[in-house]
């Protein structure tokens, strides 16, 4: 009895420590300002096998306005021959959260993206949080 009590104790105070050791960071009071930017959606979607290799631009969309100054992104290779041909400039929507990459691709090739990843943080909010680290990877098909 008395060990299953200690271990109850012990499994409380894990849960409880929890958020703050995932967070990485102490967050007053939790709330849209406060927390990370993180990815709302993506053109092509996450894990899609037919994206046609005629698509021209890859696009991430955030949960808030992110910094859109200067050089701040960070789209990252997962390895060498993942990651897409560019064929311009990376730029910013007028909506401040949508980042959108011009690219050529091949036909059936899978291609995985780091968007903001290890010391690559330049994906950020206006107050310099870095936005939640996501994986992009789709495949191409055979095209037309």
């Amino acid at each position: 009895m008395k060990t299953a009590t200690h271990a109850l104790l012990f499994l409380l105070l894990v849960v409880a420590a929890a958020p703050d050791c995932l967070a990485g960071e102490t967050i007053d009071e939790v709330s849209l300002e406060t927390l990370p930017p993180s990815v709302v959606r993506t053109e092509p979607l996450c894990g899609d096998r037919t994206v046609d290799p005629s698509l021209s631009e890859i696009s991430v969309t955030f949960s808030k306005d992110m910094k859109v100054t200067g050089h701040c992104w960070s789209w990252c290779s997962v390895q060498e021959g993942s990651f897409p041909q560019l064929a311009g400039d990376t730029e910013y929507l007028e909506d401040n959260r949508t980042c959108v990459l011009h690219v050529v691709l091949e036909p059936e090739k899978t291609y995985a993206i780091w968007i903001n990843v290890d010391q690559f943080q330049s994906f950020q909010d206006p107050e310099g949080h870095p936005a939640v680290p996501y994986l992009l990877a789709f495949r191409t098909g055979p095209g037309g």
